[in-house]
Order: structure tokens, then C-alpha cells, then sequence
């Protein structure tokens, strides 16, 4: 049985992308399914905070990333790992051997493949790490997360998936839902690539309209199938996504209303009842 990968995403934060991705693997798992939800906002991941789930330090496994390292018994300060670092994370003066800015290198491999002399090593050091909790016998939770003051968290994403996509098939999940990290950049575009769909969670305002024609553009760029999640879907002005969703030809699938008593379920963790009250 081929495991279904549905993510939710979008490109404004605070819209709910989070509360769905939960909300829809929480009413999977209580249909009877084997659900793997896996937390690509590796940033600030909180959907073991919404649950009311402690990751569980038992389970987390180290994630690396490689850095340069210099011989310069080798280097001959060309300065052309310099022009090639797209980063801007190595700095070079003629006639001086280059400095690596560790901040702005996101490991990419660039500058060691290029350099002539091969005077550049690596090093590895810890990115982030990967936590698995079980919520119930037939849903569970992957988290990422990365290490303070790591610039480009796509790498993460990508093996924090892996551990995702390893768990649902060794558990023979039905479902493997992601959540994106808010955005379009290259940590949300690796937590899409491959997905079978892309809920876009949005809302009925100005900024929630344009974010979401951002969305979409991306989804369409990698190929991923789209549906619209209109959250708060009677305040604002429901018009200004109805044009995008028919610019992109993609339907409003889902609609939650805002409720007082949906927020109340919700703070206080009963997740039941926000399904029952979507």
C-alpha cells in the first residue's frame, strides 16, 4: 500500500497552516487510519506544543551538516571558492588566503568541488535533531528541529523527512502529512517536493490573498496539486481569495469559520471537539 503524502502550507504564518496539519491527521487517525504527522518547521516547530506532547529525548538522532575547513599548505588564494560561494560566506582579499564566515554557509559543497588544489576539507558539525512521539497506537509525530542560528535549514528538512517517510512506511502508514514551515523558500519547497497534494491554509484578508497567490505559484512551479483552506472564512472579505483561487484554478476546499467556542476547544487542547466543531 502506497502511503498518501498531503502537506499543509502557506506562505503567510499565524493562519492556521499548523492547527490543520494536526486537525486533519488527528480526524485521519481517529477514522481508523495509520497517520505520520511530521513537523518541517524546523525553526520553530510547535505541534508537539499544540497537542500537549513532550518530545521524548530518547528518540532524538543528531542531524549534521558539513562546513569548509582550509589547508592552507594546499591553497594557493585564487580566490575562486570566494567567487563562487553564492552565500556570500567567504570572504577573500587578493593575495590572502580566504576566511569562511560559518553564520552565512549553508554547506552546500560549492567551494570545496571548485577549489583547483583541493585545499578544502570539511568538518562536520550539529545542524539540528529529530524527535519521534507516539500520540496513539496509530498516529505519530516526527519533529525537526534545528540548532539555533543556522541560516539555511533545508538540508534539516530534507532528513527530518527522511525520518518521516522511513517511520510511515516501516509503520505502513496510510497517511504521511507534512507541515511547511511558513514562506517560499528552500526549507518549504524540499518539505513539498514529492507530496501527492498541498492544502494551502489562508485567510480573507489583503495579505492572506497575496501570500497565497505566492503559494500557489510555487505549488504550480514543483507540480503539486493545490486545494485552498479558507480559516476565518466568515470575517474579512472572502472575495479577494475567490479571485485567487480562480487565477489559479484551484478550489476552496475547506472552510472554518471563526468560532469562540472553537478557540476555546482549542486552548484548551481538545481536539475532538475542534474536529467536531469544523
Amino acid at each position: 500500500m502506497k502511503t498518501q503524502t498531503i502537506a499543509s502550507t502557506g506562505a503567510k504564518g499565524g493562519v492556521g497552516k499548523s492547527t490543520f496539519a494536526i486537525l486533519l491527521a488527528y480526524k485521519l487517525a481517529s477514522q481508523g487510519k495509520k497517520v505520520v504527522l511530521c513537523d518541517c518547521d524546523v525553526e520553530c516547530p510547535n505541534d508537539y506544543l499544540i497537542i500537549g506532547k513532550e518530545l521524548d529525548e530518547k528518540t532524538s538522532a543528531t542531524i549534521y551538516q558539513e562546513y569548509p575547513v582550509l589547508d592552507e599548505s594546499k591553497c594557493i588564494k585564487c580566490g575562486l571558492c570566494s567567487k563562487t560561494c553564492r552565500e556570500n560566506a567567504i570572504f577573500w582579499v587578493k593575495d590572502r588566503y580566504p576566511t569562511f564566515i560559518y553564520d552565512l554557509c549553508t554547506g552546500c559543497g560549492a567551494c570545496w568541488v571548485v577549489c583547483p588544489q583541493k585545499a578544502i576539507n570539511t568538518k562536520k558539525e550539529k545542524a539540528g535533531e529529530s524527535f519521534v512521539s507516539k500520540i496513539s497506537d496509530n498516529f505519530f509525530l516526527v519533529t525537526g528541529r534545528s540548532k539555533a542560528g543556522i541560516t539555511e535549514t533545508g538540508p534539516i528538512v530534507i532528513e527530518v523527512k527522511k525520518r518521516a517517510t522511513e517511520l510511515a512506511k516501516k509503520e505502513n502508514a496510510d497517511f504521511l502529512i507534512i507541515d511547511t514551515s511558513p514562506g517560499t523558500h528552500c526549507n518549504v519547497i524540499q518539505a513539498l517536493l514529492g507530496c501527492d497534494k498541498a492544502y494551502a491554509v489562508t485567510e480573507p484578508t489583503p495579505l492572506g490573498a497575496h501570500d497565497l497567490s505566492l503559494i500557489l505559484e510555487l505549488l504550480a512551479r514543483i507540480k503539486v496539486p493545490a486545494r485552498i483552506v479558507l480559516n476565518k472564512s466568515d470575517v474579512g472579505k472572502r472575495e479577494l481569495i475567490e479571485t485567487i483561487a480562480k487565477k489559479f484554478d484551484v478550489k476552496i476546499s475547506v472552510e472554518i469559520p471563526y468560532s469562540d467556542e472553537l478557540l476555546k476547544a482549542y486552548c484548551e487542547k481538545d481536539l475532538k471537539r475542534v474536529v467536531d466543531l469544523v
